[in-house]
């Protein structure tokens, strides 16, 4: 492993394109990882986060919309969608599900090659533990959150959950808006089961600053963060 090449996840169930494209991004300098099974990609991300992802859209286990949205939830890397798909449509809904740049199949891997290499040139910062507010330090790369250095017991909900609201303190976010943010648990989610969460994960931010009530219940409307 070479820590100044760029770290470029392939993701496409059909091998011979995979490792073609895989192949030709290495032979440009990158270190490559090329994965065929959509359930396998988030796992793997958040072992390692690479510094872009090469998407396929049709994936077996979870297509790449999904796969785009939740890790929307979580991440900024960047990713460069694949689809057999043509339609301006699903061009549209891969863009609005998070992903930076588009390639029809069939395609050429230089093409590929040099949109990596388009995107990449691009400003992002690669997100790490960064501090959301006041002795509140929040690393979605680890999934961890801490304040004032005490590592929160959360859950994976509970994580997002806080992310979601500390990363805009002072806005108040309804319950539904809140769903919107959790991605992956929503449809086995009621709105009024936010609450129970909310409630776990005040008395999780209490036990570490006994006295201090983080998130703030607005009657009729939701919830709002404020540290």
């Amino acid at each position: 492993m070479n820590a100044d090449r760029r770290y470029v996840l392939v993701v496409e169930d059909e091998p011979s394109l995979g490792r073609l494209v895989a192949d030709y991004l290495a032979a440009a300098g990158y270190e490559t990882h090329w994965i065929a099974d959509g359930l396998a990609v988030l796992p793997a991300v958040r072992e390692r986060l690479p510094d872009l992802i090469v998407l396929d859209l049709m994936l077996p286990g979870q297509d790449g919309l999904s796969i785009c949205r939740e890790l929307r939830s979580f991440s900024d890397v960047p990713v460069l969608m694949l689809t057999a798909r043509v339609e301006e449509l699903d061009r549209l809904v891969g863009l609005e599900a998070g992903a930076d740049d588009y390639v029809c199949k069939p395609f050429s891997p230089r093409e590929v090659v040099a949109r990596v290499k388009a995107i990449l040139r691009r400003p992002w910062k690669r997100p790490a533990a960064a501090e959301a507010a006041p002795g509140l330090q929040i690393d979605a790369t680890r999934y961890e959150a801490r304040l004032d250095g005490e590592l929160l017991d959360l859950t994976p909900l509970e994580f997002r959950l806080l992310q979601a609201l500390a990363e805009q303190p002072g806005r108040v976010f309804s319950r539904d808006q809140l769903l919107d943010r959790l991605h992956d648990d929503q449809r086995a989610l009621s709105d009024r089961a936010i609450d129970s969460h909310v409630k776990n994960l005040r008395r999780k931010l209490e036990r570490a600053r006994p006295g201090d009530d983080a998130i703030r219940s607005v009657y009729g409307v939701g919830y709002r963060f404020e540290l």
